[in-house]
């Protein structure tokens, strides 16, 4: 079975996390059925802000609108396998943890997570209040994988793209997309 993806993209720091996603999930269309993408205004001028380009307008991905509440990702019937968040504003992530479904972002997150599939987040903050942390508890305890944004150095990333790249590479994996990407070595 193809993978339905959904990925959001908020408005914290880290576009750089979701150009790299976008980017490498064209690499492995072969094994994607669906990509779904919603990305909220906020998101839109963080890109543009720290990436220089409204290069987010080029991808093959259907995009929809955060306040689009009839994209099929709306409803479990819709079967998407898994949702990924890149990055994750520490609101949007409490927003989801509590089931405030007041976008599309966060009703998506409740439907994969009442459906019991992959919900990944990205996490973008530092440092984190007692109240990041109690929000991660919970979110992780209803299902979520919370996968800071947080590079490794052992590949010898030479650009942004592969230190984004050393995060990134682990969202696919958890999603059970094979891939060519380095790993660790004994």
């Amino acid at each position: 079975m193809k993978h339905k993806i959904i990925v959001a993209i908020t408005g914290a720091s880290g576009s750089i996390y979701a150009k790299v996603l976008l980017d490498k999930l064209v690499l492995v269309q072969n094994q994607i059925d669906t990509v779904a993408v919603v990305m909220s205004k906020n998101a839109m001028q963080v890109w543009e802000f720290e990436l220089g380009s409204k290069s987010y307008e080029d991808y093959p991905f259907t995009m929809y609108s955060k306040d689009d509440f009839m994209a099929p990702f709306a409803s479990g019937s819709a079967q998407f396998t898994t949702m990924i968040v890149a990055p994750c504003s520490m609101g949007s992530l409490a927003r989801m943890a509590y089931g405030i479904s007041n976008d599309l972002v966060s009703r998506a997150a409740d439907v994969i997570l009442k459906e019991r599939r992959k919900l990944i987040l990205i996490t973008r903050e530092t440092p984190l209040s007692l109240i990041h942390i109690n929000n991660m508890k919970t979110i992780t305890e209803a299902g979520a994988i919370i996968l800071p944004a947080t590079p490794s150095f052992y590949s010898l990333p030479k650009t942004f793209e592969d230190l984004a790249a050393t995060v990134i590479d682990r969202a696919i994996d958890s999603i059970g997309i094979q891939q060519d990407t380095p790993r660790w070595q004994s």
